[in-house]
């Protein structure tokens, strides 16, 4: 009996199984181990440590200023006054919601006889000190007994630096302002100094009592009131209740407050703009390492070739066949991504368990899900971003194509969907980071720059392959096969001109800017700028100190001008509070400013528009402002402001604005009064001494010691100590960001190794082919070294040009300073990279050289 056969039905295919399906087999392939990937996965965990890091450490910092609020202020609230003291009225006010601590704060000369005198930042406490945190002395005992008056003289704890710079030890005695003081023990640290901000001296606590008897609080003189209220029990809400109630009370007080839940803004401000930076940074050596990602997964599907053809003979889509392996990238890229969260996560921990003691900031060591999932999504998308082209690049290749590719490379277009792909990543990559940017125009600067810096490498390595295609044949061997290796198919220049191009920017960048900021710190203090200055020069002994210091250095420049301290509380009637200024303007706004009044234009300044006045119109409230920050502040001339000096609030019309040259370090201000501003106010004197023969330590403490015995309550203060102070804190920043930078350095050399290692194949047919037709081991490494040679000379070039150019715009656009072309640093950089790579191409050459022909031949 015959039949008929019924035809076989295809199989229906269930679309909800196949991305399981994907995922069995790649966690299948995956139990072979990640052979290949430890360039990868070094360049995803670095990039995503540094990112995580830095972002834990910020909140770290931030929740510790947050939970140390009280602390670092003093007090749950704190109410600050410049140069003078609460009225009982405003007192009042502040006692009637909680007990109220007093501390002042001033700067003054500590004369230790024939061994000289130095500044000191003078800081009374009352009875109530520390009414928060803990202080620790050596030796330690009650800082009552410390600072009490006993057997003539007043006791006083003082930092160490100031026994060092005056040979003085604990039981010596100085004078203050001609006040005996014993020195009774030293400051080892103290729970509110991030709040006394930078210091131009040695830290000295004294009692109250003992600052009464210098004399030094007088009308006009430089000194700050802080007063604390302790409110152990209160909420925020409360606190916030109890504020209004104190403003309310006394309105016109025009003192500065700060709580608990917001102690420093302007250092919270600086975290936020410092960890935006270090962030860029991370994410710098993030998308460098994206360069290994490529690489290693270019030479991963070089690998699974045979795999890849298998698939696709057996009936695999070439979709299915990317979506596998793009799922084992993910997944390697995900296990690098929690390497990484885990090193970046642990290092708040580690930095809190070895520095705890010594750290001059609060840390809360803590985890921080938030930037941990940014730092996450960070490392992903950079995967996915530099794996989808090379991944589907196998799409559309035949079978054929895909065993014949080893000495034929096709040109395959990349599909439309994983460009799309691409550019979902890339905009996920910008978007994070416009939308976590403290400062949008900063992360802007850096997108811009790296599309360029990539844009522009790729242009090079074409431009190079070119080149080396026209140029004559040399009739040398060696030369002439360096030659073909450089544009042949399946050439490492794209890979080793990328790799090694962003790591030589980068160095050269970061040289260039480092040695900018070092330049600018070791050249700031001007070739005729003033030795000394000296503040709080009494109104009435200021004709006779001007006279003493001419005896005491004849020949010497002097100037002198009235100075206070005042508040900008409104410009043009708005409130200062409601102002949002452009951030390098803020400080203007932020706390008190030092002012004077003149009948002429100050020497280093230049007039931009308006007029002088003249003295019909020096009677009246007029005010000259600097013309920068009044664009800032969109101030023009005719505008007011209105300041609070003294407690006193007025208003004054701007008259003028003025160039103001401050690199200079005479004596300039932000704001000039016509001199009927302030006519009567009480105020005390500035004065600097330029001496003609320039810089002379021997002179200058043989002046400061003199003017600390004639004039105790003068403050007398060494310019080049004072630039050491701030050069100290910026080279530590500038450490930090070197520190955080070298994590991109690093990256760049796993890329160049990982692009070498893509390279390993093609490099291996290459040995044995010229191996069996009898080329030596010398000529083949001769050949090879002028090849990387040349990659590392020219991309040496393009990062000496690229790095000067990212350089220049860091330095003058970003960080507002003059550019210096030193490239020191930057050719010793540019030549390390060229020796460097010929010295990694070669290691990784030398082992293919020493294999036997026969193996390979028979698998080509």
């Amino acid at each position: 009996m015959h039949g008929t056969l019924v035809p076989a039905q295809p199989a229906k295919r269930n679309s909800g199984l196949a991305f399981p399906l994907t995922l069995r087999l790649a966690l299948r392939e995956l139990r072979g181990g990640l052979a290949g990937f430890a360039v990868f996965l070094a360049c995803i965990a670095l990039g995503v440590a540094a990112i995580a890091g830095v972002a834990s450490i910020a909140r770290s910092l931030t929740d510790g200023l947050g939970r140390e609020g009280a602390r670092i202020l003093g007090g749950d609230l704190t109410y600050s006054l410049i140069n003078r003291e609460a009225t009982p009225a405003e007192r009042d006010a502040l006692t009637a919601q909680g007990r109220v601590s007093v501390v002042t704060t001033l700067r003054a000369m500590a004369l230790a006889g024939d061994k000289g005198a130095a500044l000191v930042e003078l800081k009374a406490v009352d009875d109530d000190y520390p009414a928060t945190g803990e202080l620790v002395t050596d030796p330690v005992a009650p800082l009552a007994s410390l600072v009490a008056q006993g057997e003539g003289a007043y006791g006083a704890v003082v930092d160490p630096v100031l026994l060092t710079r005056l040979d003085l030890k604990i039981g010596d005695r100085i004078t203050v302002a001609g006040t005996p003081i014993v020195l009774r023990a030293t400051l080892i640290s103290e729970p509110d100094r991030i709040a006394n901000g930078i210091g131009f001296g040695p830290r000295m606590l004294v009692s109250r009592a003992a600052l009464d008897a210098t004399g030094l609080i007088q009308p006009g003189s430089l000194n700050r009131w802080s007063y604390r209220l302790q409110l152990p029990d209160a909420s925020d809400a409360d606190i916030e209740r109890r504020a209004a109630a104190i403003a309310a009370a006394a309105p016109e007080a025009g003192w500065e407050m700060r709580a608990r839940s917001n102690a420093d803004p302007r250092f919270a401000k600086s975290i936020e703009r410092f960890t935006q930076f270090l962030t860029l940074v991370g994410l710098t050596a993030l998308i460098v390492g994206g360069v290994g990602v490529a690489n290693a997964v270019a030479a991963f599907v070089e690998r699974k070739r045979g795999s890849i053809a298998t698939l696709k003979s057996v009936g695999a889509p070439g979709g299915q066949v990317v979506a596998l392996y793009l799922t084992q990238v993910m997944l390697i890229a995900g296990l690098g991504t929690a390497i990484g969260l885990g090193l970046g996560a642990g290092l708040p921990f580690v930095i809190d368990a070895l520095f705890h003691t010594s750290l001059p900031l609060p840390l809360n060591p803590t985890l921080a899900p938030g930037e941990l999932v940014l730092a996450a999504a960070y490392g992903l998308l950079t995967a996915l971003a530099f794996a989808i082209l090379p991944l589907g690049r196998a799409h559309d290749i035949p079978v054929s194509g895909l065993f014949r590719d080893v000495v034929d490379p096709g040109s395959v277009k990349t599909r439309r969907r994983y460009k799309l792909i691409l550019a979902a990543a890339l905009a996920g990559l910008v978007g994070l980071a416009l939308a976590t940017a403290f400062d949008r125009r900063l992360a802007l600067i850096f997108i811009a720059a790296a599309a360029i810096a990539f844009g522009l490498l790729r242009i090079v390595a074409f431009g190079l392959m070119a080149l080396a295609r026209r140029l004559p044949r040399p009739r040398s061997a060696a030369p002439r096969m360096a030659l073909a290796n450089l544009h042949r198919p399946g050439a490492l220049t794209p890979a080793i001109v990328l790799s090694l191009g962003l790591g030589v920017t980068l160095l050269v960048t970061l040289s260039l800017i480092d040695a900018n900021v070092r330049n600018t710190l070791s050249n700031s203090l001007p070739a005729r700028a003033p030795n000394l200055f000296f503040l709080d020069i009494p109104a009435a002994d200021s004709q006779g100190f001007h006279a003493f210091l001419g005896t005491q250095a004849p020949g010497a420049k002097i100037e002198r001008v009235p100075m206070m301290r005042g508040r900008i509380t409104a410009i043009d009637g708005v409130p200062a509070a409601s102002i949002k200024p452009p951030e390098d303007a803020a400080w203007v706004l932020d706390g008190d400013r030092g002012i004077t009044y003149a009948e002429d234009i100050p020497e280093g300044s230049r007039l931009v528009a308006g007029t002088w006045w003249n003295a019909e119109d020096a009677r009246t409230p007029l005010v000259s402002f600097d013309a920068e920050l009044a664009r800032s502040l969109n101030l023009a001339v005719g505008g007011t402001v209105t300041v609070n000096v003294l407690g006193r609030t007025l208003t004054a019309k701007v008259a003028n604005l003025r160039k103001v040259e401050w690199r200079s370090l005479g004596i300039n201000f932000v704001m000039v009064f016509s001199p009927g501003t302030f006519r009567g106010a009480p105020h005390s004197d500035l004065a600097t001494l330029t001496l003609a023969t320039g810089p002379d330590m021997k002179t200058e403490a043989i002046i400061l010691r003199d003017v600390a015995r004639a004039y105790p309550s003068v403050t007398s203060i060494r310019v080049k100590e004072a630039l050491e102070a701030v050069n100290d804190v910026v080279g530590k920043l500038v450490l930090a960001i070197r520190g955080a930078s070298g994590i991109a350095v690093v990256a760049s050399l796993f890329v160049l190794a990982g692009a070498l290692a893509a390279g390993h194949r093609a490099r291996l047919y290459d040995a044995v082919v010229l191996k069996t037709l009898g080329a030596t081991r010398g000529r083949l490494l001769a050949a090879y070294t002028l090849e990387y040679g040349a990659l590392g000379f020219a991309t040496a070039v393009f990062g000496l040009l690229a790095g000067t150019l990212a350089g220049w715009v860091i330095v003058t656009r970003v960080m507002k300073l003059e550019f210096t072309l030193d490239l020191t640093g930057a050719l010793v950089a540019a030549a390390l990279a060229v020796v460097f790579a010929v010295v990694l191409g070669l290691a990784g050459t030398w082992r293919i050289l020493g294999q036997k022909p026969a193996p390979y031949l028979r698998q080509f």
